[in-house]
């Protein structure tokens, strides 16, 4: 491609005539050709590395700040959104071959993912999904996820939005994170429905405030042709308000809703309610206890009509969908109590894990669950104040401490367990922590793992081991 198909707007003689072979922001991944990109990041300043990427092969460089290299430069006011438009442009503007679905709040992205996918599944479609969990399309997983981010950078993004196409892809159903909006990884994606799920207190380290958190996710509906948002929740209230996205279905449980659900009933095998939609009830049902599973459910569907899916599949590809991995997954065990291992890292996350299983708990239910070191420190006192008034035992442990003293965290963990009377035990080794919530497990209880959900690693200084929840729930019960 040549630079001036590329660079567009941008291109000046200097670099008109280049040659184009690909786009980079990590020098080590440039060759003969390439643009490299210079991407100011949170540890690292990509403009050190212009002239590695130039002894590579770069044949242009974009950059914020001057640089002093042998090819020609592009001066940009910001490269990440450069980088945004050159991905796109260089990889055919993809995301217009299919409908893209994107969900944004702070809990439920994942699960509503597959609840889309399964109803798009039973309405016949080729589907693919990117997120927390996984990059697949139908069965086929397109790239393993590990630390990587929520929402790909927009380089890889719109390298997999090229696979989906060549996999034929009629949709794609995507997480999209409030760094994502923030740091427009998704800036030039083609959004046919965006879809909100709740603003809860998360990632405060980076967005700052509440307000700035709300502004971020609120982004998506700017770039959607439709919308969806749970219209019981204040953050979705105020982007209604805010009117950037004209076609928007409000769900709920409450008045004003355009799509309710009422007489909800939850055991540990599912939920069943009825959907109310346009003066019609629809009974519906989802594998997923608990009443947050209902909102999940009701986005899903929202999503799907407004994707033009009939209401009829809509209620059958719900009634299909599994339970996702590490989202109120029940390990099997074969014992007298369950053990349910749940992603929630934050204290909304927290506090609907543990009520769900209040809903269904014959015996005590025991939280087992930390805090990410490096992270918003705000809501560690929120969550362990949320334990203790919900659980019946807790056992605060470690989640990814990171570069932080693991028993620092627990400290600000404990302050807010100290101000209830739940009754609990610190215990810094996870796979310590595991163990002792089986020890003292009785006939009905129900354990919670909380925290690490699909994780299969605990990240302790700046290095990654293995550790899997299942995995060490098998061992310990197996030497017991």
């Amino acid at each position: 491609m040549l630079a001036c198909e590329l660079f567009k707007s941008a291109c000046t003689d200097e670099i008109k005539d280049i040659d184009i072979t690909s786009v980079a922001y990590d020098s080590r991944k440039v060759k003969d050709g390439s643009v490299f990109i210079c991407i100011k990041g949170f540890e690292t300043d990509g403009h050190k590395y212009a002239k590695k990427a130039v002894e590579n092969g770069a044949s242009v460089i974009v950059a914020e700040d001057k640089i002093d290299v042998d090819v020609p430069v592009v001066y940009v006011k910001n490269s990440r959104r450069m980088m945004a438009e050159l991905s796109c442009t260089f990889y055919g503007n993809p995301s217009e071959k299919f409908s893209l679905i994107g969900i944004t709040g702070t809990n439920g992205k994942t699960t509503i993912t597959y609840l889309i996918k399964s109803i798009l599944e039973a309405a016949g479609k080729q589907v693919g999904v990117i997120g927390t969990n996984q990059n697949i399309i139908g069965d086929k997983v397109l790239s393993t996820k590990s630390t990587t981010p929520t929402t790909p950078n927009s380089l890889e993004l719109q390298q997999l939005f090229t696979e989906m196409v060549h996999y034929g892809a009629d949709y794609v159903v995507m997480e999209v994170s409030s760094h994502a909006l923030d740091l427009d990884r998704v800036y030039g994606c083609n959004f046919d429905v965006g879809v909100f799920t709740n603003l809860t207190r998360d990632h405060l380290d980076f967005h700052k405030t509440m307000e700035n958190y709300l502004n971020a996710k609120a982004k998506l509906f700017g770039l959607s042709k439709k919308g969806v948002v749970n219209f019981d929740d204040d953050g979705g209230k105020k982007i209604v308000q805010k009117g950037e996205c004209p076609d928007i279905i409000k769900t709920g449980l409450s008045d004003g809703c355009d799509l309710k659900a009422e007489n909800i009933k939850i055991t540990s095998r599912g939920t069943q309610f009825d959907m109310v939609y346009n003066g019609k009830r629809y009974p519906a049902s989802v594998r997923i206890p608990g009443k947050f599973s209902v909102y999940n459910a009701i986005c899903a569907a929202a999503a799907a009509l407004q994707s033009g899916i009939d209401v009829d599949t809509v209620i059958k590809g719900l009634a299909a969908a599994t339970g996702v991995v590490g989202r109120v997954e029940v390990v099997p065990t074969e014992t007298d109590y369950t053990v349910i291992i749940d992603y929630a890292h934050s204290p909304d996350g927290l506090e609907n894990i543990i009520n769900c299983v209040k809903e269904f708990a014959e015996g005590r239910v025991i939280t087992m669950f930390g805090c990410g070191g490096d992270r918003d420190n705000t809501k560690r006192p929120i969550m362990g104040e949320i334990a203790g008034r919900l659980s019946d035992f807790s056992i605060i442990t470690s989640d990814n401490p990171r570069t932080e003293d693991p028993d620092s965290i627990i400290d600000q963990i404990e302050a807010g367990m100290k101000k209830t009377s739940g009754e609990y035990i610190r215990i810094t080794d996870r796979r310590h922590a595991i163990a002792h919530a089986l020890d003292m497990a009785k006939a009905g209880d129900v354990i919670i793992l909380a925290g690490k959900g699909q994780e299969t690693y605990q990240i302790i200084g700046k290095e990654k081991f293995d550790f899997d929840e299942r995995i060490e729930v098998y061992k310990h019960l197996k030497k017991s």
